[in-house]
């Protein structure tokens, strides 16, 4: 009986930090498309398309899905932000049924 509630209790935390590690990565990919798509020469297209990039060979390519990019308006410029939505990882990283969307942004100086 205790074996069996440790087992569970085993499981129950390494669900839940494949969970966390999903989730900052895909933070980590939806920053860093953001600032890359504020360079210079590159575009909020690029930026999604890093993202994507970024996550497909960090995780799996069924969560980069849904990669969307928009302009936010501020008093001197505007910010690219770089939404993912992808659902929660369920039985190792097998897409479940809760969803989780993260969201990056960066200023554009130009």
């Amino acid at each position: 009986m205790v074996s069996a509630l440790l087992v569970l209790l085993s499981f129950a935390i390494l669900q839940l930090t494949l969970m966390v590690h999903v989730r900052n990565t895909l933070i980590d990919a939806a920053s860093t498309g953001a600032r890359f798509g504020v360079l210079e020469d590159r575009t909020a297209s690029d930026g999604a398309q890093r993202t994507r990039a970024l996550i497909e060979s960090s995780i799996s390519a069924r969560y980069a899905e849904a990669v969307d990019y928009e302009y936010l308006a501020q008093a001197e410029g505007q910010t690219l932000r770089i939404t993912v939505r992808a659902q929660v990882p369920v039985l190792g990283l097998l897409p479940g049924v809760g969803s989780l969307e993260v969201t990056g942004s960066a200023y554009d100086f130009s």
